[in-house]
């Protein structure tokens, strides 16, 4: 059996007891969910960094290999996270710096052809090859690449593009640019490119230097985002000082990231436009997993329960739990919704385990495109009944993250 319909297959039972029903309760659940979800990004992130720096001691295809599959691993539960956005101000204020993108590679590195955009000066700025880089009409000292370094040069001038810090950014150093368009293939960037002694693409040692800060500024990142969560964080305290409010920005996650963000600008966009680069782990063909674990965020969110990296299970009162207290038919309409969604997620990885990578699927004519497809009127459909769930629950409507992909696909072209 799949992973996705064995997942499906799991019992979860409604809540039988008042306390299963009680807001104060299912927030605190939901807290627990998020910090243990932070927790287990957190360990896997140090595992990335165990990796990276067995790479850059000694460079090797088999080094290389094992930093990306800790990369790859590190965005399991990460990727589970996100259902934490959007409702939460402490969250949206910080995931820009873990998780931005898409990005114009050369900022950081050298790539193919001309990257220059009128659109963007630092487009390329390429840091690794420029110890000196004039920001504003200052010159920013980046002699030695370190975490603060990096860090100041993030989406520099308020341009999104200029990802330098994060997840995807470490994803570009291992990986290097995906030159393939909507053919299959990732990218492909040699070990030799952190061999010093053999240096292949120029500036290995800075590069290094580059892949070392980005890794240990995300660990730092990831503590930040744990202690949000952990007993007397902020993030916790504001899901649970209010409880009502709690139950809000929950819905307000789920329902944002099914609609506007994951439905619209990391699925339907890049349909719309035949576009890889809208491709979310675009330079490692991840982006299947990535669509998936994020479905997933957004159900273990419904069910109040989180399957974490070492087996374990965090569980207790949930939101599925409240609404059936109010409707129990609204209540397993969601669920199944979820589930819809779930298994259209699944087919996307089944499709790209099977061969035919996600660049394939945004191809104009790719038959295999109704499967992003399906997964999107899946998505859409269930954040339909997420607001219906809160209004059977009585509480104030929520605002959902719109799309133009979704809501004015001509915009899209304009």
């Amino acid at each position: 059996m799949s992973l996705h319909k064995s997942l499906l297959a799991l019992p979860f039972l409604m809540g039988t007891t008042a306390l299963a029903s009680e807001p104060a309760a299912i927030v605190e659940n939901y807290a627990n969910i998020a910090q243990a979800g932070y927790e287990d990004s957190l360990a896997l992130a140090k595992e990335l960094k165990t990796a990276v720096d067995a790479l850059i001691a000694a460079p090797s295809d088999a080094t290389l290999n094992a930093a990306k599959a800790a990369w790859l691993a590190s965005r399991v539960p990460y990727q589970q996270t996100e259902a934490f956005r959007f409702g939460n101000p402490t969250v949206d204020d910080w995931e820009g710096k873990v998780n931005a993108w898409p990005l114009d590679e050369g900022l950081i590195d050298y790539v193919a052809g001309d990257a220059s955009s009128d659109e963007n000066p630092f487009a390329v700025a390429n840091i690794i090859a420029n110890p000196k880089l004039s920001v504003g009409g200052t010159m920013v000292d980046a002699s030695t690449i370190t975490p603060a370094v990096i860090e100041s040069l993030h989406e520099i001038e308020g341009i999104e593009a200029n990802v330098a810090t994060g997840y995807h950014a470490i994803e570009f150093l291992l990986w290097g640019q995906d030159l393939n368009g909507t053919e299959h293939g990732a990218g492909a960037r040699p070990a030799t490119d952190f061999d010093a002694a053999n240096c292949t693409g120029g500036n290995c040692d800075r590069r290094n230097q580059y892949l070392q800060a980005a890794t240990d500024l995300l660990i730092s990142d990831l503590e930040d985002a744990v202690a949000n969560w952990s007993a007397g964080g902020q993030g916790r305290i504001d899901v649970t000082t209010d409880a009502d409010k709690g139950i809000i920005m929950a819905f307000t996650g789920m329902g944002s990231l099914s609609y506007g963000e994951q439905a619209g600008e990391r699925m339907k966009l890049g349909l719309l436009l035949n576009d890889p680069e809208e491709e979310h782990d675009c330079f490692s063909d991840n982006t299947h997993n990535s669509h998936y674990f994020d479905g997933l965020g957004i159900r273990n969110v419904y069910t109040g329960r989180y399957v974490r990296v070492d087996g374990s299970v965090v569980e207790g009162p949930s939101l599925q739990d409240l609404v059936a207290s109010k409707d129990a038919g609204v209540a397993g309409k969601l669920l199944g919704d979820l589930n819809e969604t779930m298994i259209a997620l699944g087919d996307i990885r089944t499709a790209a385990e099977s061969g035919t990578s996600y660049d394939q699927m945004l191809a104009a004519g790719a038959a295999s495109g109704a499967l992003v497809q399906n997964a999107v009127d899946k998505l859409v459909a269930q954040t339909k009944t997420i607001e219906e769930a809160i209004a059977v629950v009585g509480l104030a409507a929520i605002e959902v993250e719109g799309s133009d992909s979704l809501d004015n696909p001509k915009a899209v072209f304009e």
